[in-house]
């Protein structure tokens, strides 16, 4: 397992999240959420787009058919193939509130966080929206939460990993495919220093790798909750983390520079742990 980092895309993003492997196109997608942009990186050949979404985004993630499904601050929509053409597949726009992190779960529904942008406890939120746009709010399974990020699911479908950031901690879920219930702490974040627990991904062995915003590293936790590694990086604030490249090998990192006075030449970059483990193939959006 290696744990020295590289540079994958030397940027200033204001609030890069959310990394993604596109399978059928080998390329990674990430987003800007203040910079209202979806970004695209190819690692074979180094080439990277940039499409503008108008307003903040959250999260884009693929379609089975092809382009994305994002979450946006009003709402979730659909982009086609190449950012052809925009639909709202769900628009609910509340004042003060906008999408943030995201997933798509084992059956292609989408997971969509959701927060207020002054942090309110119980004014965030997660929602499970369908293809057809049929929506179900997870409270009873989350309760009240203030700042929606990291979700992910275990390599058998049974648990769901989560996080609302203030708590500082990963919880896990009981999942049945559809609903997730039973919310109980996975791992508790130490407050001495180490940050607020940010993005997540789980990989095929089951760890939970979490992202440490003003920690300034990336942790791996085994499946009974067990601090297993700590991957100290040049950034103080790593947002999120997802495996890519051939054989989804790669572990790469998106991180932040908004709220720095002079923030690292590296901070607002996508990082990456070549050959950190091994990840697992992800489930495209099914609308």
């Amino acid at each position: 397992m290696n744990t020295a980092y590289e540079v994958a895309v030397r940027a200033e993003a204001q609030l890069g999240e959310g990394p993604t492997w596109d399978p059928a196109a080998g390329r990674l997608i990430w987003v800007d959420i203040l910079g209202s942009r979806v970004h695209t990186y190819d690692p074979a050949d180094g080439r990277r787009t940039v499409m503008a979404t108008g307003q903040h985004i959250g999260a884009a993630k693929p379609r089975a058919g092809g382009g994305l499904v994002v979450n946006l601050r009003d709402g979730v929509g659909l982009y086609g193939p190449g950012g052809s053409t925009f639909s709202w597949l769900v628009r609910d726009p509340v004042p003060g509130r906008r999408g943030n992190d995201a997933a798509v779960a084992p059956d292609g529904s989408l997971w969509a966080g959701a927060m207020r942008y002054d942090e309110a406890p119980g004014g965030g939120g997660l929602t499970r929206v369908d293809p057809d746009g049929t929506t179900a709010d997870q409270g009873a399974g989350t309760g009240d939460v203030a700042v929606s990020n990291g979700t992910g699911w275990s390599p058998d479908g049974r648990l769901m990993y989560y996080v609302d950031s203030p708590t500082r901690r990963v919880d896990v879920l009981d999942f049945d495919g559809r609903t997730a219930r039973g919310r109980r702490p996975f791992a508790v974040i130490e407050e001495d220093g180490a940050g607020d627990p940010d993005g997540l991904t789980v990989d095929a062995e089951g760890c939970v790798w979490v992202a440490l915003w003003n920690g300034g590293a990336v942790r791996r936790y085994t499946p009974d909750g067990r601090l297993d590694l700590t991957v100290e990086l040049p950034v103080p604030r790593p947002t999120a983390c997802a495996f890519g490249g051939p054989g989804l090998r790669d572990l790469y990192i998106t991180t932040a520079r908004v709220g720095q006075e002079r923030p690292h030449p590296l901070a607002g970059s996508v990082l990456v742990l070549p050959d950190a483990g091994q990840g697992m193939p992800g489930t495209a959006f099914a609308g």
